[in-house]
């Protein structure tokens, strides 16, 4: 006889924990499934572990609401339960004095979004917090702040598997079907399906259009096109002369080549853009030209021989090459007419940040049927 649960989550990355952890906490018996034998191994472990402040975004969007809400959900979550993080602050910089209408575009798109901490400083104000810096002048997000996303999925776990939900590691679901007010699942390709349950919920992370694409009779239409938007990072030889994250103006397609920091004061460089047609982890040493181009704009005294290939990571995107970056999509049955089906496409940057904010928004879909 096929199993009946509450919900079940498909992805173990950081939004799958947070979203099965805010249905464990509403009462529902909840079932978080994960084809890797760990959670949180690919989009989760591959960024900068920064808290964002909400600052880039379209006005109204999803990522700019859920991003401010999840930002203080997630400085909240951490006091608490004793994660380590620190809002270290950053600097958004422009190295050219047409940049300068740049950084005033910047402050009015963020207080749109209700980053209300934003404030400019001129050259010497910046080279007072940061004397290593070159610009002409600079933005200062107070907010913006840095993390340990492990022990923070840890958490999320700890907090879930409390009040009952159970993780299934190694365990790929190959096909769903809607059937009499419940979701079948097919789990690691069984002949079978081996549960049922009342709720899924889609954080497959780069896997979820596929994976929405399994579910017997779902429109095609309401399901987008996948893209892997690759970037790649570089770690410094020594210890930067910084204590803030700094940021370059934008560029098209993303937010350039920025200076990181870790826990441990470690700087990392990156990411830059490289669409790629299949997943791909490695990180060619030759793209370190472009790097130091980038980085010497804002930092000049970076010597040669000083970076180092670290990691890529490989961004979820729902939207392609030159076109308007897209939202993050959270689609439950008043969107796409599927009972029982909740997909989340398109969650990037700044997934991690906005990821209580998610969570939130799925157990209101959940709680509204």
């Amino acid at each position: 006889m096929t199993d009946m649960v509450d919900c079940v989550v498909v992805g173990a990355g950081v939004i799958g924990l947070a979203v099965a952890r805010q249905l464990a906490l509403d009462g529902h018996e909840t079932l978080l499934v994960e084809r890797q034998e760990a959670f949180g191994t690919e989009t989760s472990s591959r960024h900068s572990e920064v808290i964002h402040a909400g600052i880039y975004y379209s006005a109204g969007s999803l990522k700019a609401q859920l991003c401010v809400r999840g930002r203080e959900l997630l400085y909240e979550y951490c006091a608490a339960r004793g994660i380590d993080h620190r809002r270290c602050g950053k600097l958004i910089v422009a190295t050219q004095p047409g940049q300068i209408a740049d950084l005033e575009r910047i402050a009015a798109a963020a207080r749109r979004n209700g980053v209300e901490d934003l404030y400019p400083v001129s050259r010497d104000e910046a080279l007072r917090l940061e004397p290593s810096l070159q610009c002409v002048a600079a933005l200062v997000s107070p907010s913006t702040g840095i993390i340990d996303s492990h022990g923070y999925m840890l958490s999320l776990l700890g907090d879930a598997e409390s009040k009952g939900a159970t993780l299934a590691l190694l365990s790929t679901v190959s096909a769903l079907r809607p059937a009499g007010g419940a979701v079948e699942l097919w789990v690691s390709g069984e002949p079978q399906p081996l549960l049922k349950a009342r709720w899924v919920v889609n954080c497959a992370g780069l896997h979820a259009p596929e994976l929405a694409r399994r579910i017997e009779g779902f429109p095609a239409a309401q399901v987008p096109r996948a893209w892997y938007a690759k970037g790649n990072y570089f770690t410094l030889a020594g210890r930067a002369p910084f204590s803030r994250l700094i940021y370059p103006v934008p560029e098209p397609g993303g937010l350039g080549v920025h200076l990181t920091l870790d826990l441990g004061g470690q700087a990392r460089f990156g990411p830059d853009v490289e669409w790629i047609d299949a997943l791909d982890y490695s990180v060619d040493p030759r793209r370190s030209g472009q790097f130091y181009a980038a980085i010497r704009a804002y930092w000049p005294q970076l010597r040669d021989g000083q970076l180092a290939p670290a990691y890529a990571g490989i961004r979820p995107k729902i939207s392609g090459p030159g076109e308007p970056a897209a939202d993050f999509r959270i689609d439950g049955p008043v969107v796409h007419g599927v009972a029982g089906i909740v997909n989340l496409f398109g969650i990037e940057s700044p997934g991690l940040t906005a990821s209580l904010a998610i969570a939130e928004r799925v157990g209101e879909i959940v709680a509204g049927a």
